[in-house]
């Protein structure tokens, strides 16, 4: 029989054989977690060098998953999360690997400094006073008493551009603030600050950029949708207006001031559209009512009459009314002295009108203000060769007809001054020699003008019939009298046909 102590020695001498079995099981099971783990942050960590964001983070949710205490893969996560903009979720994670690990002083210094990019100064502060009292590394101590340096700063600048705009001086406080947010990126409320600054100081354009900023840092943010709807509304965008106002709907679509502004801004930019389709169709005067009703719809925003009379001014132009062109783009012209399009409208109406200086005034002007334009170049070229053509032989001025007329109204011109210097009406032989001449004129002006491209030339400032201007040929009509006798002025056809003589 085994006694007592026998036992008791003999489990003695067992147990330290015991504990280490059942620590190699325990280290066993841990270790087939922790390899687990090792290989999901392992390939967390390649995929993340090779810019595979998404799949990156897939595995370090992964090594998350298998081991909820692994600061480590909260910190490889919250890496992830910066390189893909999202910094509040970088924030939870580094949060979280400061509470699991308290002396990590990497992540609570980059914990430091995005809450400084949010504008949290204090929070920001505590984080870098709490690196320097963990025994951080020299370069870890720079770095932190660096910013706690630039937080205190921006801090006491953000103060003073707080009371700079309670006390209304909006020039200043948008001084102090491109300084902080060069800095705090991230604070939507201090963009919100220097925007309404921009807007009071009168350059609301300016405040979009801060609006657009501020409308993503905060998730739920329909008012910022609205204001910059309204803006692009004031400043004649009404396309990029409609858009914005839109997104303010989809936040919430009971917003008052969101659906009537929607309501107006979708109307008149239905309005435009229908003008502009009417434009491109080539139906001017339809075009013309439209932007009419467009300065109806919308008559307290200048900038949209302004831009409705540029195209008013522009079908008038290419409808060829040259007198109500002038006079719509000179209005323009009067509100807005640099308008090219207005220039050029103006400088094809003046033409027509045949005041080819002044259509040479607005076309350099045109072209001071856009240098790179080739049409414009060609334009004001062809305005020079028309100046230089009408300073000699000018077939519209012959026929008494405009350069809009059409072939009917020339023929009819042509018929009845054919008719009353023809030679044989003159017995005087000064006089009939002046009739043959002026006869000779009349017949070419009538040729050339309804000859679509001989006028198509004489419209771009080259005479087809002068031998000046053509290659090694003769002018056809610089030639007797004799050669016009049986010219019949009533025929349809050109001055070489011959259909019967006058007695």
């Amino acid at each position: 029989m085994v006694s007592p102590r026998a036992c008791v020695n003999k489990l003695g001498s067992a147990l330290p054989l015991l504990l280490v079995l059942w620590d190699l099981h325990y280290e066993g099971a841990e270790c087939g977690i922790n390899a687990e783990v090792e290989r999901e942050l392992e390939m967390g960590k390649k995929l993340l060098a090779a810019g595979q964001l998404a799949d990156a983070l897939s595995h370090f949710h992964a090594a998350i998953e298998g081991d909820s205490d692994n600061y480590f893969a909260y910190y490889r996560r919250a890496t992830v999360y910066l390189a893909m903009g999202k910094s509040k979720a970088a924030i939870r994670d580094l949060s979280k690997v400061v509470e699991l690990k308290q002396d990590f002083t990497s992540a609570r210094l980059q914990r430091g400094h995005l809450l400084l990019k949010q504008g949290k100064f204090d929070e920001a502060e505590e984080d870098f006073k709490r690196v320097l009292y963990s025994n951080p590394s020299d370069k870890e101590e720079t770095e932190a008493r660096s910013q706690l340096m630039k937080s205190s700063e921006m801090q006491r600048l953000s103060s003073q551009a707080q009371s700079a705009f309670l006390e209304e001086d909006y020039y200043t406080v948008i001084g102090l603030l491109d300084e902080v947010l060069d800095v705090c990126v991230w604070d939507a409320e201090l963009r919100e600050l220097r925007a309404e600054s921009y807007i009071r100081e009168g350059e609301p354009g300016k405040a979009i950029g801060d609006l657009k900023a501020a409308a993503k840092l905060r998730s739920d943010n329909p008012e910022a949708f609205y204001r910059i709807s309204t803006i692009y509304y004031q400043l004649g965008d009404h396309e990029l207006s409609l858009s914005e106002v839109r997104e303010c709907l989809k936040l919430d679509q009971d917003h008052k001031a969101c659906f009537s502004h929607y309501k107006q801004v979708k109307k008149l930019n239905k309005q435009i559209l229908a003008a502009e389709e009417l434009i491109g169709e080539g139906r001017y005067e339809d075009a013309i009512d439209k932007y009419e009703t467009v300065m109806k719809t919308e008559p307290k925003v200048p900038v949209y009459t302004t831009r409705a009379k540029e195209r008013i001014c522009h079908c008038f132009s290419k409808n060829q009314q040259s007198t109500e062109a002038i006079r719509v783009c000179t209005e323009v012209l009067q509100l807005e002295r640099e308008n090219v399009n207005a220039l050029r409208d103006r400088a094809e109406a003046y033409l027509l009108e045949e005041q080819y200086e002044e259509a040479i005034q607005d076309y350099e002007r045109a072209k001071e203000l856009s240098e790179n334009d080739q049409q414009i170049l060609e334009d004001l070229e062809r305005a020079q060769r028309m100046l230089k053509q009408s300073q000699k032989r000018d077939y519209y001025k012959i026929l008494g007809v405009k350069r809009n007329a059409r072939k009917q109204e020339i023929i009819k011109a042509y018929r009845k001054l054919a008719m009353q210097w023809h030679p044989d009406n003159f017995q005087n032989e000064e006089e009939k020699k002046k009739a043959e001449k002026k006869f000779i004129d009349i017949a070419a002006a009538k040729e050339v003008l309804t000859d679509p491209e001989m006028r198509s030339k004489f419209d771009a400032g080259e005479d087809p019939l002068d031998a000046e201007s053509q290659q090694g040929g003769g002018n056809p009509f610089h030639r007797s009298w004799n050669s016009w006798q049986g010219f019949d002025p009533f025929s349809s056809g050109g001055p070489f046909k011959f259909k019967f003589h006058f007695n």
